[in-house]
């Protein structure tokens, strides 16, 4: 046997981890791994299901790999993930083009599924999603420089719109050693950025040890040489506690930057949401935040158009978010999603205007990201290198104020010795390009 096989992986890092982890397993069972899809005998298309635009992207990319296999170029198509576990009775009747579908739990098995997908043969496997693995394998598909590093599975929060407990089932942390383990593994290869995922981060731990352990998890990971910046995304605002906040604040490792999905800051509209907090909880938290990690950068998430959304619980939103000038910002509007509690609320919001109120929050926070980008002028800043624009004749990087793929970049010459990819090297800032800062290496 000498096939190839490619992969796609869409939606979140959560769902990459999973994927590198599928790479792995087609790797040590003998598949020639193969970056173009084009290029593969068998392409698996690691699916999101979240809401309604990613369902779509996931179904876009399944019909135009269609069109690659009806002209011979590959021989199978396998589809997993999200969209393959929420829909499993109806996708493969849906999509012609798929050859194998199967559910998150069998990811462990997907060699054996590639190859009687290849041998002709139709596969529809879906075991209990808690089978899927929590830890295994990976092969790497991030920079060398950079990796994420998944300690839990699942989601308890329950929030009314999130269908992500369907799809992905409970919370469930990996034991604590396990996690060190995976994360010597990457510093020893040589990644230099470590990103902490999960669906919920700061829950991590609680159903092993009782209490959540995501602060003593992160002492530990700083304890290990070789990684220079730690980052930790996807923190629930009700578990950021005052451990957490001098952790970050104290350990050098961790950069000041903290992803606190929030969602909306109306008191009303969080209760629909089955979240807690209103405006006046949330800001006390955020400027706690601000004052214990001097110069935090502060990512969040947003949803317009929920369920009796008014136009004043709109702009009471709008009004938070330039209130606390988010540094990073992301808006959606609301996915009416079935088997939610929300999808059968009543009061939903027209489409358009759910769409509409989004784009006014992004486009309020346009002025934010530029003046943050200004404030940074004068300033000599930390960059991990991460390339050379040939069009542009500058580099590029990310400063700690940036997360990998979600935020911005950082532009700058060099007068001397050319930096190499994965190096960290100090620009100092004079001029900025939209939101971007453009400096000159030091």
């Amino acid at each position: 046997m000498n096939y190839k096989a490619g992969i796609v992986s869409l939606g979140c890092a959560k769902n990459q981890v999973d994927a590198e982890m599928l790479l792995y397993s087609l790797r040590e069972k003998g598949f020639q791994i193969v970056s173009d899809p084009a290029d593969a005998d068998a392409v698996i298309v690691n699916t999101c299901g979240f809401i309604e635009s990613a369902k779509q992207e996931s179904i876009d990319e399944i019909i135009e790999l269609g069109a690659l296999k009806r002209e011979g170029k590959i021989k199978a198509i396998v589809v997993t993930g999200c969209l393959a576990e929420r829909y499993q009775n109806e996708i493969t009747k849906q999509l012609y083009e798929i050859d194998a579908a199967i559910g998150i739990g069998a990811n462990s098995k997907i060699a054996d599924v590639v190859l009687e997908a290849l041998e002709g043969k139709k596969v529809e496997l879906f075991p209990d999603k808690l089978e899927l693995p929590l830890s295994g394998g990976r092969v790497q598909s991030t920079p060398f420089y950079t990796a994420y590093l998944k300690i839990a599975e699942g989601c308890d929060n329950r929030c009314t719109y999130c269908a992500i407990p369907l799809i992905r089932g409970g919370f469930r942390s990996r034991e604590m050693e396990d996690v060190l383990k995976e994360a010597r593994w990457l510093a020893g290869k040589g990644v230099r950025e470590l990103n902490v995922i999960a669906q919920d981060t700061t829950r991590y731990g609680e159903d092993l040890y009782g209490t959540p352990q995501l602060a003593r998890l992160l002492r530990e990971l700083c304890k290990i040489d070789g990684f220079r910046w730690i980052r930790v995304l996807y923190c629930y605002p009700d578990r950021v506690t005052d451990e957490l906040i001098d952790v970050i604040a104290s350990e050098d490792k961790i950069v000041n930057y903290i992803d606190l999905p929030l969602q909306h800051c109306n008191g009303e509209i969080l209760h629909r949401m089955n979240r807690r907090g209103n405006r006046e909880s949330l800001t006390a938290l955020l400027n706690k935040i601000k004052e214990r990690i001097p110069g935090v950068v502060l990512r969040s998430t947003f949803i317009t158009g929920f369920p009796g959304e008014t136009e004043e619980q709109f702009e009471e939103l709008a009004e938070f978010a330039d209130e606390i000038q988010f540094q990073r910002l992301g808006c959606f509007a609301y996915s009416q999603e079935e088997d939610t509690p929300a999808a059968e609320m009543p009061g939903q919001v027209d489409g358009d205007v759910r769409q509409e109120r989004a784009d006014i929050i992004m486009e309020q926070q346009q002025n934010v990201m530029a003046n943050f980008c200004e404030s940074m002028l004068g300033q000599e800043i930390e960059v991990l290198v991460e390339g050379f624009d040939r069009l542009a004749g500058c580099f590029f990087g990310r400063s700690y104020a940036d997360a990998p793929e979600v935020d911005g970049s950082v532009f700058f010459t060099c007068d001397g010795a050319r930096p190499q990819v994965g190096d960290f090297v100090k620009v100092k800032i004079d001029d900025c390009l939209g939101c971007d800062p453009v400096g000159t290496m030091i």
